[in-house]
């Protein structure tokens, strides 16, 4: 797998992203980079394309695959593709508050910590369906890790298409997210613009 190696935060300033998107409470000691002022119609594309990726981990081959499911799917294509991301299951452990950043969420979905109805799944990228059933697997709940992450996340809402349950260690999907329940400021459809060229 592909690793990259520059700093968080300076993607983050190169993006244009707030660092607590990603689950980061550090900010940067610079400014974000100054955006030239006639920026190419492209340029504006890639960066989206870019910040998306980068947001919820994804290399380019999966995300390719993940847009053409997307533009198979009934419905708006951009936000299709928002739906897509927002279910994989190391994102749903983020925004239930069991991990602190969505790195530390497919770690401890690799490592066999979380159980979906009942089982454990260590696949990252396991899509959720609407009435699964998210928990923390019980050689975890006392995991040091988890119980910090908890703690830092009870100043963060949990997004309405999910339910969470802190004394049993678990979390309900209600139903898939529609695209005003994701709180990310992107544009998908310069997304859809770029990929349909």
């Amino acid at each position: 797998m592909a690793i990259d190696r520059t700093p968080v935060l300076k993607r983050c300033r190169s993006l244009g992203l707030d660092p607590i998107v990603l689950g980061i409470e550090k900010q940067s000691k610079r400014e974000p980079n100054k955006r030239r002022r006639n920026e190419s119609e492209y340029a504006l594309q890639l960066r989206e394309k870019q910040k998306v990726k980068f947001i919820y981990g994804v290399l380019e081959k999966q995300f390719r695959g993940y847009y053409q499911r997307a533009l198979k799917m009934p419905g708006i294509t951009g936000e299709d593709l928002m739906t897509i991301l927002e279910t994989r299951l190391y994102n749903v452990i983020f925004r239930l508050g069991f991990a602190k950043t969505r790195k530390a969420a497919r770690q401890t979905v690799d490592h066999k910590h979380i159980m979906v109805n009942g089982r454990i799944v260590n696949i990252p990228s396991y899509r959720v369906k609407a009435g699964d059933i998210i928990s923390v697997a019980p050689k975890a709940k006392e995991m040091l890790p988890i119980k910090s992450a908890l703690i830092a996340s009870e100043h963060i809402q949990v997004p309405s298409w999910l339910e969470v349950d802190i004394e049993k260690l678990q979390g309900t999907v209600l139903q898939l997210p529609a695209r005003d329940q994701i709180d990310l400021d992107i544009q998908e459809q310069l997304i859809v613009e770029l990929y349909s060229k």
